[in-house]
């Protein structure tokens, strides 16, 4: 398949810029794939909408700033967006600004620094200007980032000082955050609320937990003309035993797994076998998922709306149909949905 098949017009202003003060408040697309009927409806009605029995599994993990907002010894501002570890003590970083210069040291404040060691091959069309980077702290970086680093937002949510990125500390996480490592948050998970929490439970409704560590190849562009040519970065998940027996016993009794959002669908499908059967462990996964697919693991997803020619956008349009996930985004775009990580989001079932 090409990746223009995944094209689609994303005006500007549907791109949620902000999210909203009330995360369940959002507008939720309800789509059913053997009608292809579609619904507006709230997140807010999520347990009316669900069945007795059913069960959520959503990603714990934690997003950390692994944004990096400094100046250099010239005082020209310089962004790095930490991506992931090399090895040990040495992370790679997309850097906006002036190319560095191998050696040429950061200072961050509070007496931090950080030195960049060598540039990595990174794609021409990717839009970071400096380029990718090996570099290392001269402290631990996460206590590093904990205090000077803010949210990786992606490219398209406009921030323009630290001051600016103050409010997606906190909102920039799910109410299931526990396991640091993420550099981009799971988004689906974005609209629930202890409101919604305890509404799903007086339904019957299970939640599951697992971990699946966000990484670059969540968000990384497809840069390739044909989809089977595009190849995932590795990100680390992990599937607790207690959540693994739970999703297993939810569906022998005749309930519905959802997902909540692409890297649960992908984690899951990694770990289940040919029945479906999920197992606990914990690895890492670059499992790309397009249409062709065959779902092993999930019945149902629950997921924002997604960029243009992403793997995102291909994973759901695997589980859906293209022409039912091209009807339904037009769909959205008619009707006003926000779009993207603080946007509104679509119940398949």
């Amino acid at each position: 398949m090409l990746v223009s098949e995944f094209d689609y017009h994303l005006p500007k202003s549907a791109i949620a810029q902000r999210p909203l003060k009330n995360r369940d408040q959002s507008r939720l697309l309800l789509v059913e794939r053997k009608t292809g009927k579609l619904t507006d409806k709230k997140f807010r009605e999520i347990s009316r909408i669900l069945r007795c029995g059913d069960i959520l599994v959503v990603n714990n993990s934690r997003v950390i700033p692994a944004r990096i907002l400094a100046r250099r010894n010239t005082g020209a501002r310089i962004e790095i967006t930490l991506i992931g570890k090399s090895q040990e003590g040495v992370w790679q970083g997309l850097v906006k600004g002036k190319k560095p210069k191998p050696g040429e040291r950061v200072e961050l404040g509070e007496g931090a620094f950080l030195s960049f060691i060598k540039e990595l091959d990174l794609s021409p069309e990717a839009k970071w200007s400096g380029g990718l980077w090996e570099l290392s702290f001269n402290r631990d970086c996460l206590d590093v980032l904990e205090k000077l680093g803010v949210a990786p937002l992606p490219p398209y949510i406009k921030r323009f000082s630290a001051e600016e990125y103050a409010e997606d500390r906190n909102r920039y996480q799910t109410i299931f955050a526990k396991e640091p490592g993420a550099v981009a948050a799971p988004t689906a998970g974005l609209h629930f609320t202890q409101r919604v929490l305890e509404d799903l439970k007086e339904k019957g409704i299970e939640i599951a937990e697992i971990t699946l560590e966000v990484g670059y190849g969540t968000f990384s562009p497809v840069r390739v003309e044909r989809i089977e040519d595009h190849r995932m970065y590795k990100e680390r998940y992990y599937v607790p035993a207690d959540s693994a027996q739970r999703i297993n016993e939810a569906r022998r009794r005749g309930g519905r797994v959802v997902a909540v959002g692409t890297t649960v669908v992908r984690t899951l499908e990694v770990v289940s076998n040919e029945s479906g059967e999920i197992r606990a462990g914990e690895g890492e996964t670059d499992l790309f998922i397009y249409p062709g697919y065959k779902f092993k693991a999930i019945d149902a997803l629950l997921t924002n709306f997604h960029l243009p020619r992403s793997t995102l956008l291909m994973l759901v349009s695997a589980f859906v149909g293209l022409d039912l996930i091209k009807k339904a985004y037009g769909h959205a775009l008619t009707n006003g949905y926000r779009f993207l990580s603080y946007g509104d989001c679509m119940l398949i079932i």
